[in-house]
């Protein structure tokens, strides 16, 4: 009985996602969206380059352009730093992380901004663990 419950538990984990979403930016209703990043932080050795997927959720009122800005510590790069999001676009933005061969041993935060034509801006960040090489 033990195992059942320990393993519907490790399925629930597994199936509730491995993302988190920022709070909700735009305007009340359905006209708003979030930005979804990786729960987990995203493990990186010095001098080498990793690709995280953020995603743009879109409320089902929600048909505006949004500027992502991505800010990052000395010794992380991330590429792109500013993308748009176009209302017909899916979402999804692949950004490439570089860190430095001289990047700070450990975990790091990346700031992700989002502002909308019009309506409030959002904002989330998603770690990074950089290893040694």
């Amino acid at each position: 009985m033990i195992r059942v419950v320990v393993g519907t538990l490790i399925a629930a984990a597994a199936l509730s996602g491995c993302t988190k979403s920022s709070e909700e930016g735009g305007r009340a209703g359905n006209d708003t969206f979030k930005i979804a990043v990786p729960v987990m932080a995203t493990a990186v050795k010095q001098g080498e380059l990793q690709t995280v997927k953020l995603t743009l959720e879109r409320g089902a009122g929600f048909k505006q352009r949004v500027k992502l800005e991505v800010k990052a510590p000395a010794g992380i790069q991330v590429e792109p730093s500013g993308a748009t999001v176009e209302p017909g676009d899916k979402g999804d933005v692949q950004l490439k992380v570089t860190v430095a061969k001289d990047a700070p041993i450990g975990e790091h935060k990346i700031l992700v901004k989002g502002t909308p034509d019009k309506g409030e801006p959002t904002e989330t960040e998603f770690k990074i663990t950089v290893g040694a090489k």
